[in-house]
């Protein structure tokens, strides 16, 4: 399960996605995001769908290898979705003792699954086409005019890129312990969550010990690098903005633009 996390990762390619700017991405997944949130209706979504689809086609990832990053919130996706069918209040189509299954309970479970799949697979598209560095340089510059209220602009980004870079080491890690605990008889495949519970306390341990571990050396190796934070610091790659990058701004927008047109003659009746 754990192999299947892909936020955090980085997918090597050559793709146009690739070489864009990293502030555009971010700004993409922002918009994308929020455009998600703006409207529920299913035209809106099938708009999102394929448009996310087409940003796909254009990374030359495979779809398979998006996808398999839901397997990691799956239990989620499926916990939210019940809860949204059983106690979403409305007409009650079918009851059973505290579950009532209504409508509006269908139709919410339905957005609600279509928003988070397409939510986790823009956010990975994210970090596997941007490198930790091109990620930290794009936050720095996106949030470098806050730094007149004296805003830690540089530690903050760079903190939220090694926090990312650090999702995928912890999840192999973890993977790693669970072989040898199970190595030495531990019962991952038990049904009885008390075993399971049980079982967890001697991956916690040895994970925490290794995170601190890891964040120890990383300091270390840093302070041994002469690392003050961002004063006076350079860069080996200035981010420049291409024809591309306001291409992709301009397509962005005029999604958004779109997706708000679509929900407003929904909201209006007209469609």
């Amino acid at each position: 399960m754990f192999k299947d996390v892909t936020l955090g990762q980085y997918y090597q390619g050559d793709s146009l996605i690739h070489r864009m700017d990293p502030r555009v991405k971010l700004v993409g997944t922002v918009v994308y995001m929020v455009s998600l949130f703006l409207f529920s209706n299913y035209y809106c979504y099938a708009l999102s769908a394929i448009f996310l689809l087409v940003v796909i086609i254009l990374t030359k990832i495979p779809i398979i290898y998006m996808l398999r990053g839901l397997k990691a919130v799956l239990f989620l996706m499926v916990f939210t979705v019940v809860c949204n069918l059983f106690f979403t209040p409305g007409e009650p189509i079918f009851k059973f003792w505290i579950l009532k299954l209504t409508m509006e309970g269908i139709q919410s479970a339905i957005y609600l699954m279509i928003r988070l799949t397409l939510l986790i697979v823009s956010a990975s598209i994210m970090t596997l086409t941007t490198t930790p560095n091109q990620l930290t340089d794009g936050i720095e510059k996106l949030f470098k005019p806050l730094a007149i209220i004296k805003l830690p602009v540089h530690e903050i980004a760079m903190m939220m890129s090694i926090a990312l870079r650090f999702i995928p080491i912890l999840m192999e890690e973890t993977d790693k312990i669970m072989k040898a605990q199970t190595a030495r008889g531990a019962r991952f495949d038990s049904k009885n969550i008390i075993v399971k519970i049980k079982c967890m306390i001697p991956i916690l341990v040895p994970l925490f010990v290794s995170a601190f571990r890891r964040a120890s050396d990383l300091a270390l190796a840093m302070e041994a690098r002469c690392y003050h934070g961002g004063d006076g610091r350079t860069k080996m790659k200035p981010l420049k903005y291409a024809g591309r990058d306001i291409a992709a701004y301009i397509i962005m927008f005029g999604y958004l633009g779109i997706i708000i047109a679509l929900g407003l003659l929904r909201v209006f009746g007209i469609y």
